[in-house]
């Protein structure tokens, strides 16, 4: 089957998530530098050139596009100051709004919901916090149930709940 490049997903991509997308001249810097290609099939350079070719279908549905973990040694070692996070992180976006988002990633996200913060808060935590003189629960959307009704609001009015299959159970 032939692949279908899109030339309007590719402009999309340099207009919002990066200019410098046509700058990559596939040297494969990046992915040589990346830590995530070492253990993952993650290639950043193989993404950066299917978003230049607008292989948008080989791309959103990708589960290797999760796999970048957004260090930015590939842009640091970059010969050509190619913006690989921005573009990396725009192309999550679009494929998150597809309905494509790595199941680690929805964890996290759900967490919000419950916490308000990405990571879990358990009764260890509290327990180290206090062992440090802290208190035990911080004053941010933990220590406020306002604060965590409010960001609720916020993330279900944007629609970020059906994004990543959320239901809040009652």
């Amino acid at each position: 089957m032939a692949k279908m490049i899109d030339p309007e997903f590719a402009e999309k991509v340099a207009k919002e998530g990066d200019k410098s997308l046509f700058l990559c001249y596939q040297c494969g810097t990046c992915t040589a530098s990346c830590p995530s290609s070492e253990i993952t099939s993650f290639k950043t350079r193989k993404m950066i050139r299917f978003a230049q070719l607008g292989l948008k279908d080989d791309i959103l549905p990708n589960d290797d596009l999760w796999d970048c973990t957004t260090c930015y040694t590939c842009q640091e070692r970059c010969p050509r100051g190619v913006k690989i996070p921005k573009i990396i992180l725009y192309l999550r976006n679009l494929a998150a709004q597809a309905g494509y988002m790595a199941d680690a990633h929805k964890g996290t996200a759900k967490n919000l919901f419950i916490f308000g913060h990405a990571v879990s808060f358990k009764d260890k935590h509290e327990k180290l916090r206090k062992s440090l003189g802290l208190d035990g629960v911080p004053h941010t959307t933990l220590g406020s149930k306002k604060a965590l009704e409010d960001l609720k609001t916020i993330m279900k009015a944007n629609g970020f709940d059906s994004l990543i299959g959320y239901k809040e159970e009652k």
